[in-house]
């Protein structure tokens, strides 16, 4: 089949309607909010963090496990993750999926929940700091994999 199913949307859509929802940050912007207490949530598989680096200080939950771990409500939340209005900051490697993964935490009611513009190509390429994941300054999540 190579004609859009009824009802089905274009990504570029989706995302766009993603966006339009979140007060996405720049990376400095990002960075600033982390020291005033928000938390750093990277998304990118382990393949990527081994071969780019990581966020010092961030918290490491793969997309698959995302809503599991923040949400106050789940059984498999975080110990942290207990209300709705911690600032969540979601950073994939572009920021793109970390839009969507952003949207799905407003979904859950963390009225607090954006990502970085640019992902982490943009917190490195603005001289942020960043770490070898072998330096391991990064909290890995259950169900995440190591770099």
């Amino acid at each position: 089949m190579n004609t859009r199913p009824p009802g089905a949307r274009p990504i570029e859509e989706i995302l766009a309607e993603a966006r339009a929802r979140l007060r996405r940050l720049a990376p400095k912007e990002a960075f600033d909010a982390v020291a005033a207490g928000a938390v750093l949530v990277d998304i990118r598989p382990a393949h990527q963090r081994a071969e780019h680096g990581e966020i010092p200080g961030s918290v490491v939950i793969e997309r698959n496990h995302l809503e599991w771990r923040l949400d106050p409500a789940s059984d498999g939340r975080l110990p942290w993750a207990t209300g709705y209005d911690r600032q969540v900051i979601v950073v994939c490697m572009e920021g793109y999926t970390s839009s969507l993964a952003a949207a799905a935490l407003l979904d859950l009611g963390i009225t607090r929940a954006t990502d970085v513009v640019g992902g982490y190509l943009a917190w490195t390429g603005e001289g942020l700091p960043w770490a070898p994941a072998s330096a391991r300054t990064a909290t890995i999540a259950p169900g995440a994999a190591p770099a």
